[in-house]
């Protein structure tokens, strides 16, 4: 006799079946209830060591679930596959595998041919009744459709149901064949039966029994075929319904849209058709118009001011400005926007702002068309994947200066401190608008965003410079490209110090002398600039000066390293008095507000605001004319009432350029970085281009690079030592313009600035004179 070990029936038991015969009967609902399962043992495939091992196996609501018991069924599933995507393959007369395509791959054996596609029919229509469940999930939404209406709904609905008819008499068709084959079947089966029990051959017993277990096979297999055609019958009747008021839905949305497009196709043409009737004057003929009112662009014009236009307020403990779009007549000319601010209760003068020149920052015809007089680099090799512990070497350095820490180049990348400083000259053309400005507020507003703007390319720059060594320079002339030209030196070893002095053609000077101070905390490593940069205007000498903030490198122990500026900066203008207030929100986990947000106030030297400025140092500035400021009634986190600003539209000061393709193969360098260590002609040896570590590098020779590291370390200390002999054995103090390292700057000298009273280094002239007679007979070798 056969198996029937493992095996289950599918819902209750059906009146019709056969003493005999094991038959799947049909389910109640096209929706499996909790009881429509199938459990049973099966044999699973585990390794090549212990091959097959008996499990024991459920199949509920189209989910395959295995355990190694029956009794883990309450707390220990081993395993599940989902049968709505599973691929269900037969191997041989016991095997077949069971796949959902991705990492779960079930090999299972049955215990017998008949066993086996009694599991094989039970997976089959699980697998189309959670298709079907699916499905119907997915349409769960449709049975809210408004009822078919119409003609057109009520021929699809006879339609429909002819359909249903016609099946329903082929479903009759085949369970007349069912009934056929289970009255022959049960008859050959009792025949067969009959012969088991007449003495025969072992090979004749054996065929008999294999003809018993096909035909029942292939009464299991009627019997499934005649199931599923019943299901989709119930299910066709118990959906068309809905099929039909969901496609009449359909209908009827698609009646709206072609509704609605044909309304907006006709607005779309009356529009066109009004612009083009419409008189534009061109702006040669408009200007006079406007010029013929002046100032006098008077009441009227305000009055539609505080019509058309509604302010909103923006709080300044909260960082958050909202803005609305400005009236048109603040796009005007100059003139124009002077008379409005007077009538608005504005300062004249020195309050109004042109805002056309601010919004669009028009560039002279001279300014643009500047042709490049080389061809920069636009690639460096990129980095090699050397892996290094930096635990091993920061652990005992915790405390200490990092500038007295010896690090090995896989933390640096191929740049000078002495370049990096440099770089603040990427976005010099804020410089250059500044220039232009006849407003001291409107130019703050620009240097505030040039300010702000040099930090925008450290956001990914997570490698450390190399410390310049004493008496190194680096010079970056982009006169004829840019109309500007910087140099760098480094005054100082202990404590490092930089100076750098930069002139453009354009009517600004930028210098600086930053130290750097810096802690390694163990998580983090912050890093203090110290010192003031000035920038000089030379039409309207307004003399500006600001700090920059603290940059803090995260994750040094473990994890991704990433920077985070933060702090506060004021850029005062020690003419007019005019300062503005930048805020470099520090990254927190818990705020709510965008990652990296800057803000600021511009006011004036009796402390009344006129401009606000947002954005992010990694992104974009924008600026927000203020129209009128008070104090809210909602206190600060401090206890202090917050002040209100009431602010015009936003209009963007600066964006930051994208990077280079590649970029974070080659350390995150920007376009103006990636031309810093360029091999140029006529440049001083002292010249960090000349730096063989840091060319080294950069070609992607670390090892060697390395060792020139520590050459030129140990030949700076030689240095030093004889620079304090001498000093020693002169016995005469530092004289006026040197240093406590004994060494006294090639470029520049030491003074007490005026502005500021603090001292620093100022450029003393002499190097482009020296490089165009190419005399350098008086620089050290350092290198």
């Amino acid at each position: 006799m056969m198996c029937r070990r493992g095996t289950k029936q599918i819902g209750p038991p059906s009146d019709t079946v056969k003493p005999r015969a094991v038959v799947m009967s049909e389910p109640k609902a096209p929706i499996p209830a909790p009881g429509d399962t199938y459990k049973g043992w099966l044999f699973k495939w585990t390794n090549y060591i212990k091959g097959y091992q008996r499990r024991w196996f459920v199949l509920s609501n189209g989910l395959l679930s295995y355990y190694r018991t029956q009794a883990e069924m309450g707390h220990t599933c081993r395993g599940t596959i989902n049968l709505a995507t599973a691929n269900i393959a037969v191997e041989d007369s016991c095997n077949f595998v069971i796949s959902n395509g991705g990492t779960q791959t079930y090999h299972l054996k049955a215990s017998s041919e008949v066993e086996r596609q009694r599991w094989i029919t039970a997976l089959e229509l699980a697998k189309a009744k959670a298709f079907r469940m699916q499905a119907e999930s997915d349409d769960s939404g449709d049975e809210s459709s408004p009822p078919a209406s119409g003609q057109g709904g009520g021929s699809r609905n006879s339609e429909v149901q002819s359909t249903l008819r016609t099946l329903g008499s082929k479903v009759e068709d085949l369970s007349t064949c069912n009934d056929l084959i289970a009255k022959h079947g049960s008859a050959l089966q009792r025949s067969l039966s009959e012969l088991e029990g007449v003495r025969l051959e072992g090979q004749t017993s054996e065929k008999i029994r294999q003809v018993t277990e096909r035909a029942t096979l292939f009464r299991i297999t009627s019997n499934a075929m005649i199931n599923a055609c019943r299901d989709f019958l119930a299910l066709a009747q118990a959906h068309s319904k809905r099929w039909q008021k969901a496609l009449q839905a359909e209908r009827e949305q698609r009646v709206r849209l072609e509704e609605t497009l044909e309304q907006l196709a006709k607005q779309h043409n009356h529009l066109e058709r009004a612009f083009r009737g419409a008189t534009v004057l061109p702006p040669s003929q408009s200007n006079p118009a406007i010029d013929s009112k002046g100032s006098a662009a008077s009441k009227g014009d305000a009055s539609d001011e505080d019509e058309e236009n509604e302010f909103f307020d923006a709080c300044e403990d909260v960082q958050e400005f909202i803005t609305v779009p400005a009236d048109p007549k603040y796009h005007r000319s100059g003139s124009n926007v002077s008379g409005i601010s007077s009538e608005l209760g504005m300062d004249d003068g020195t309050t109004s702002l042109d805002e056309q020149s601010l919004a669009s920052n028009p560039e002279s015809p001279q300014s643009q068309e500047v042709v490049p007089v080389r061809k920069r680099r636009t690639r460096i090799p990129d980095k090699p994947n050397y892996s290094l512990n930096l635990w091993s070497i920061m652990k005992n350095c915790i405390g200490k200066e990092l500038s007295k820490i010896p690090m090995p180049v896989n933390f640096n990348e191929p740049l000078s401190m002495l370049q990096r400083l440099s770089e603040d000259l990427e976005y010099y053309e804020l410089l250059d608008r500044a220039a232009k400005c006849q407003n001291s507020l409107e130019q703050m507003c620009y240097v505030a965003a040039f300010t702000v703007s040099s930090y925008s390319t450290t956001v990914h720059r997570t490698g450390k410079p190399f410390n310049p060594l004493l008496g190194e320079t680096f010079e970056l002339d982009r006169l004829q490209e840019s109309g500007y030209r910087s140099l760098c030196e480094q005054v100082s070893h202990h404590p490092p110090a930089a100076a750098h002095h930069a002139i453009s053609e354009r009517g600004w000077t930028l210098r600086q002398e930053i130290a750097l101070a810096s802690k390694f905390r163990g998580k983090y490593l912050s890093i203090m600039p110290l010192g003031s940069i000035h920038c000089i205007f030379e039409k309207s000498n307004n003399h500006y000066t600001w700090k920059k903030v603290t940059t803090t490198v995260h994750n040094i122990i473990v994890g991704k390293l990433w920077i985070d500026q933060s702090g506060e900066i004021d850029v005062v203008n020690h003419r007019t008095g005019d300062r503005c207030h930048l805020k470099f929100a520090p990254y927190s986990y818990f705020s709510r507000d965008v990652a990296r947000k800057v803000t600021g106030v511009v006011t004036d030297k009796d402390g009344k605001a006129h401009y606000v400025l947002s954005g992010t140092w990694d992104e974009k500035m924008e600026y927000s004319r203020v129209m009128q400021s008070s104090r809210g009634g909602e206190n600060g986190a401090d206890g202090r009432q917050k002040t209100v600003y009431q602010t015009l539209k936003a209009k963007e000061l600066w964006r930051k350029t994208p990077l280079p393709d590649g970029a974070e193969n080659m350390y995150y360098f920007s376009t103006l970085a990636l031309t810093l260590n360029e091999p140029e002609e006529g440049i001083a040896p002292t010249d960090s281009r000349r730096r063989p570590d840091q060319r080294l590098m950069e070609q992607g020779r670390w090892e060697e690079a390395n060792a020139e590291k520590q050459r030129l370390e140990e030949k700076q200390r030689t240095a030093r030592r004889e620079r304090e002999r001498e000093a020693n054995r002169t016995s005469s103090p530092t004289e006026e313009g040197g240093h406590p390292d004994n060494y006294r700057a090639m470029w520049f000298e030491r003074h007490v600035d005026p502005a500021t009273g603090e001292p620093t280094h100022i450029y003393r002239g002499g190097y482009w004179e020296a490089k165009e007679q190419g005399n350098w007979d008086s620089c050290p070798d350092i290198f």
